[in-house]
């Protein structure tokens, strides 16, 4: 059986990790030049981080990850306002940047993968879709899997305009080398909030500084100088701010965008799927992308390797996976106020509880929260995904 994955992501790479060690043959096409290193700093815990461990990713995750031992919020001045020390129960957590994970699993994955390509058109048969891509190449393949983000090509040639949910903010990250400023943060990640306003940074190695910033904007559309509107929006808070917006970057090397979440009532039609953020985008609010990309891909393989019509592994896959993609983008939306709070009396309140779950035991109950749920997805259902990594 053939397969075109469109998005070398998370969730691409891992469909594609599993469907090759399932017999399949199979390709990925990427949007992107080349391979998308760095990225923000994500939690990466729960189901994800059991399929990474059935695929034999643990090692090299554990040697990618980053210390945090702190989550602490400061204010203009860097006196710190409230802080959760993470002590305890965090084995299974793992800081790491979003492309030291899709990095890691791109190296164990043995099919080929086209850069600075993605689909231009697509026509399904009883047998197969008929793909021409935008390097001018045809392809003849059994099944298409758009996983190619929030903005996927793949969904928009086989859905229509579907327009992901905006959330009222907008996100940007990049990362700097400072060896004095990454020493100076060290193994915390600190936040300044502003209502409306978040600016965190947390150090990498090698004497780097990573930044993210949330703001408010009610207005979906991207800036044309999106540099220029985080000096502008965060240049006057104090803290480390005015020196690293100094020396923020322009794109590509400044990553900006709305943050939103990706609702459908059908992730598939005939041959055609759609995998990770291109159906089921849950937002920076939930936090819980890479685990739900990675589960996501493991359920999606389950699927079709269980056998029977093709055509009917999508279906038994959404229903698989949609009530848990529900709950999480029902707790991203939930989330907003107290990540990016709007008002001073919510800063207040947030700091509070804070404080509270720094109590003894609260830094597990808060591990806890994040972890819970999800464990079932990834319950093979065909058999053949169980067991130990095949090489």
């Amino acid at each position: 059986m053939k397969v075109l994955i469109c998005g070398a992501g998370i969730a691409g790479l891992t469909l594609a990790w599993h469907l090759e060690r399932a017999g399949w043959e199979v390709e990925l096409v990427e949007r992107a030049a080349a391979f998308r290193d760095g990225g923000y700093m994500i939690d990466f815990y729960g189901p994800g981080y059991q399929v990474a461990e059935r695929m034999g990713l643990l090692p090299r995750l554990l040697e990618s990850r980053h210390l945090v031992d702190e989550l602490s919020y400061v204010d203009r001045d860097g006196r710190r306002t409230s802080r959760l020390t993470l002590t305890s129960g965090l084995e299974q957590v793992l800081s790491l940047l979003r492309g030291d994970l899709a990095r890691a699993i791109a190296d164990d994955v043995r099919a080929p993968i086209t850069y600075g390509a993605s689909v231009e058109s697509a026509e399904q048969s009883a047998h197969g879709v008929s793909l021409r891509l935008t390097d001018g190449t045809t392809r003849e393949v059994d099944l298409l899997v758009g996983a190619d983000g929030t903005h996927s090509r793949v969904r928009e040639l086989s859905f229509g305009d579907v327009l992901p949910r905006y959330l009222g903010h907008q996100v940007a990250a990049y990362i700097i080398e400072d060896e004095a400023l990454s020493r100076r943060i060290g193994t915390r990640y600190r936040m300044l909030t502003e209502p409306g306003l978040m600016a965190g940074a947390y150090a990498l190695r090698g004497g780097r500084l990573a930044l993210l910033f949330l703001h408010r904007e009610p207005d979906p559309a991207l800036p044309a100088d999106p540099a220029a509107v985080l000096r502008r929006r965060f240049g006057d808070l104090g803290w480390i701010l005015p020196e690293v917006l100094s020396r923020c970057p322009d794109p590509p090397e400044l990553y900006y965008d709305q943050v939103t979440q990706v609702e459908m009532e059908r992730w598939h039609q005939g041959r055609i799927v759609l995998l990770g953020d291109a159906c089921q985008a849950v937002s920076l609010f939930a936090g819980h992308g890479a685990t739900l990309a990675m589960a996501a891909a493991w359920v999606l393989a389950d699927e079709l390797a269980a056998g029977g019509d093709l055509s009917a592994a999508p279906a038994r896959y959404q229903r698989r996976m949609a009530p848990a993609i529900a709950d999480v983008q029902g707790f991203g939306r939930r989330f907003i106020q107290w990540m990016a709070p709007s008002s001073r009396w919510r800063i207040t309140v947030r700091d509070l509880l804070f404080r509270l779950a720094a109590l003894p035991g609260g830094d597990r109950l808060f591990v806890n929260s994040l972890s819970a749920g999800g464990h079932n997805l990834i319950t093979s259902r065909s058999g053949l995904l169980d067991g130990v990594r095949q090489d």
